[in-house]
């Protein structure tokens, strides 16, 4: 048991030549300065690059930094599963090869991990991100925040420290995407786990992103509406059904007292279809409950 490291720091990769090596020589510096006695290992998850990255890691010769590579691009969010699946630790740090998170932030995050099962570094506004992704992600939040009934800061962050057996329980919900942080987070807090946001100031990333806005912004609602359907259906389903039942009873109300005539079985209708959307949500919330158990 001496022999399993404390921590264990996840970093998935895809083209970032230029930035890896260094990063990985930060991280290294940090550890043998700032947290010494921290037992570790680092796992870099390549996931197909074409431009090197691999070889530079696999150049570093150190001991600590264990490369694992995917034959081809599967997705962030596979190299993550990868990397969590591969992990000895018994806490499991994620963060980002593109040089976006500070090494120097690691011992801020693990302050907490005594308290909390998560602790996530939220990015605040003095970090170096595009106006369009702050705005993004502010919408993000703030559905994630009427999800979960409490305030989530920072949804999308790949910044964080979870424990290992809790990572390891949900491994199998993360999708292969950009989006694993938002299942992530959902799933840590309606199973009734902890988390705590640490303030973070976050560089601008080197090289070209991977994310575009238009198709993955898109693709990202939908996942998220998904997400929201898995972990916590009612409020979906609750917000439909009362829409559709009053959608059905102004209707039938315009035709009585406006146009004088009959209610009209399309009101009726509408409004039926509410129940059933509610009792639906109903049988949803009862079978995600089941789910919960299973994960404790």
């Amino acid at each position: 048991m001496s022999d399993q490291p404390f921590l264990s720091i996840v970093i998935p990769m895809f083209n970032e030549a230029d930035v890896i090596a260094g990063l990985l020589t930060q991280l290294l510096g940090m550890f043998a300065s700032q947290l010494p006695d921290i037992r570790h290992e680092i796992l870099v998850i390549d996931d197909g690059s074409s431009d090197g990255s691999a070889e530079r890691v696999a150049g570093m010769g150190n001991t600590a930094v264990h490369l694992h590579q995917h034959p081809y691009n599967i997705g962030n969010g596979a190299a993550v599963k990868t990397g969590i699946r591969h992990a000895q630790g018994q806490y499991i740090l994620l963060m980002d090869a593109d040089g976006q998170h500070k090494p120097e932030d690691i011992p801020r995050l693990l302050e907490h991990i005594d308290r909390y099962d998560m602790v996530v570094g939220a990015r605040t506004k003095d970090s170096d991100t595009a106006v369009h992704r702050d705005f993004a992600n502010s919408i993000y939040n703030t559905f994630a925040s009427y999800v979960c009934g409490r305030k989530i800061e920072d949804l999308t962050s790949g910044f964080r420290v979870i424990r290992a057996d809790i990572a390891k329980n949900l491994v199998y919900m993360l999708p292969n995407t950009f989006s694993y942080p938002t299942t992530i987070t959902l799933a840590v807090v309606r199973s009734g786990f902890s988390l705590k946001y640490v303030p973070i100031v976050a560089r601008k990333r080197v090289g070209k992103s991977k994310i575009k806005l238009l198709r993955d912004g898109s693709r990202f609602f939908m996942i998220l509406f998904k997400i929201t359907t898995l972990f916590s259906p009612l409020k979906i389903f609750v917000p439909a059904s009362i829409f559709t039942f009053l959608v059905g009873f102004l209707y039938g109300a315009f035709k009585v007292i406006v146009l004088h005539s009959r209610y009209g079985p399309t009101s009726a209708m509408l409004m039926t279809i509410a129940w059933v959307i509610f009792l639906m949500g109903l049988v949803s919330e009862q079978v995600t409950y089941l789910r919960y158990d299973k994960m404790q």
